[in-house]
Parts: C-alpha cells; sequence; structure tokens
C-alpha cells in the first residue's frame, strides 16, 4: 500500500512530536529541533534562504532583493542560517572585499517543505483574510 503525502506529513509530525518531548526530556530549553525550527520561523530567513533558492548572490544584491531588511539585520540572518550549516559564504579580496553567499545541500534541502508552505500559503489566502477580517471585527466590538 503506498502511503498519500498527507500520510507521509502525518507521520513526520507524530515523529517530531516524540522527538520534541524527547529532546526537551533530554535538554530541557535547549532543543535542538526547536533551536532550528526557532531559526527558520523568524521573520527573514526563509525570504533569504528563497532569494538564494537560485545560486550564489552578492551581499548587496541580496540586500536589493530584500529591501525591507536591514544590514545588519540581513548580516544576523546569514551568519544565522551559516552557523546551522544552511549557508555557505566566500569572501573575494578584491577592495572594497565581496562576500557572496550560496544554499549547502542542507540549505537546499528546505526548498521542498518551504515549496509546500508556500504552495498552501497560496491555497489558504483568502480563507485567511477573511478569518483575520472577521476576528478583527469581533474583537473590535
Amino acid at each position: 500500500m503506498q502511503t498519500t503525502s498527507y500520510e507521509q506529513m502525518h507521520l513526520a509530525v507524530a515523529t517530531w512530536r516524540t522527538t520534541v518531548a524527547v529532546s526537551t526530556a533530554q535538554y530541557g530549553s535547549d532543543c535542538p529541533v526547536r533551536g532550528i525550527l526557532d531559526t527558520l520561523g523568524d521573520k527573514w530567513s526563509m525570504l533569504v534562504v528563497l532569494e538564494l533558492s537560485d545560486g550564489e548572490v552578492r551581499f548587496n544584491q541580496l540586500r536589493r532583493r530584500i529591501p525591507d531588511i536591514s544590514q545588519k539585520m540581513l548580516t544576523q540572518t546569514l551568519r544565522g542560517l551559516q552557523r546551522n550549516g544552511m549557508v555557505g559564504r566566500t569572501v573575494h579580496p578584491t577592495v572594497p572585499p565581496s562576500v557572496d553567499y550560496w544554499l549547502t545541500p542542507v540549505g537546499r534541502s528546505l526548498l521542498e517543505p518551504f515549496g509546500h508552505l508556500i504552495a498552501w500559503a497560496n491555497s489558504n489566502r483568502t480563507a485567511i483574510v477573511e478569518a483575520r477580517a472577521s476576528f478583527d471585527t469581533t474583537a473590535a466590538a
């Protein structure tokens, strides 16, 4: 019997729950799964990963592609992704120095689950906008 995509996702969530329970009991607040999800769930990491999905990008190009991120926040986000093995970095010995960033194999492996999340967001956008409007109307009353 072949499992469906939903069954595979359900199994992954069940496995994650078991892992979190074991990790939380073993590691407390230093749970490795939570730490990775914290990194990926911040405001900028997913956007940076998606912008690097086509290959190497220079720092200033990346900054232009995400215009509302500050230089400091882009640097912090890239360092966090690099620390977690998701992004690689090359400094070219030029004046001024130029720096290229790219996705490592671990970073590229995020593109498929991010693709599912993007598809889900696109499919549910209207329902979410309607739910927000309904909530805001009720909360204001």
